[in-house]
């Protein structure tokens, strides 16, 4: 079956929508769409996006990891922060469906390990921890999975309410591995995480990690500013379809790893370069 993986949609539903075609034209119903989050949010297609993944995902065609859009989403529901305005959350949470949809949400992952032609992976909405390897990112997440999906909201608040301090190590372990997971571009020398683009003293999360010569290869997303990223181990697919028209133009890209007969059979699925790309132009400018 055909692993086609997916940068962040946003709310593009109709952008989402062209390439589930183009996918089902190519490959019928023998392929699955791995998501690296953010399918929701500053797009104005939140529920055709979500309508879309949740199909494939319940037809055995589809793995979903959380970004920070959906986290957001469930802090919005939970009134632990505000609607921003040029958030497009109500389309969701006006909705009748709106409970049916955060509890589906809640119950999804925030990080997937898989393998690609016998070679190891990693799933993750924004970065991992440059020393982790595909068994810690899995215990890790799960943790941080059953904290999301608990049946006791006050217990979903306390974890994501970013102003409640907590003495609980265990819950402040979580709080950051969420972050790292959905939020982190950036690196210390000690390597604590920033969401912020690198500084003086920082450096990119990947950067990092490949230093680290791991095993096997991530595939994220999150970083529009930097676009379409692949290098030997990496493939960031984040090239921004909802930010069109904003001083470039925007695309939904999709990576399609094992679809070329023709690239060599001795190289490493994640080796680079590789033009084993996908991308659907934004169909218009979405917001200012």
């Amino acid at each position: 079956m055909q692993k086609i993986f997916v940068g962040d949609v946003q709310g593009c539903g109709d952008e989402l929508e062209n390439l589930v075609t183009r996918a089902r034209q190519e490959f019928d119903r023998d392929f699955e769409l791995w998501s690296v989050g953010d399918m929701i949010n500053r797009g104005p297609k939140n529920l055709l996006a979500l309508g879309l993944m949740r199909e494939l995902c319940e037809q055995g065609q589809g793995q979903f990891v959380l970004g920070n859009h959906e986290i957001g989403l469930l802090r919005v529901w939970l009134a632990l922060i505000e609607v921003d305005p040029k958030n497009t959350y109500p389309e969701i949470l006006d909705d009748p469906s709106c409970r049916d949809w955060i509890d589906w949400i809640r119950r999804q992952p925030v990080g997937l390990t898989g393998t690609v032609e016998d070679k190891g992976f990693a799933m993750v909405h924004a970065s991992l921890h440059p020393d982790w390897s595909l068994e810690d990112l899995a215990a890790k997440a799960r943790r941080v999975e059953a904290r999301l999906a608990a049946t006791n909201l006050d217990d979903v608040c306390a974890f994501l309410d970013p102003n409640l301090d907590s003495n609980d190590t265990s819950l402040i372990e979580d709080r950051d591995t969420l972050g790292r997971l959905t939020r982190c571009r950036s690196v210390d020398s000690g390597n604590e995480w920033s969401s912020a683009q690198p500084i003086d003293g920082s450096r990119a999360w990947h950067e990092a990690w490949l230093e680290r010569q791991h095993d096997f290869g991530v595939v994220y997303g999150h970083w529009a500013i930097q676009g379409l990223h692949v290098d030997d181990g990496i493939r960031g697919l984040d090239t921004g379809c909802v930010h069109h028209g904003r001083g470039r133009d925007g695309y939904l890209t999709a990576w399609l790893p094992g679809s070329d007969s023709a690239r060599a059979a001795s190289l490493d699925e994640f080796a680079a370069p590789d033009d084993r790309i996908w991308q659907i132009p934004a169909l218009r400018r979405y917001y200012d």
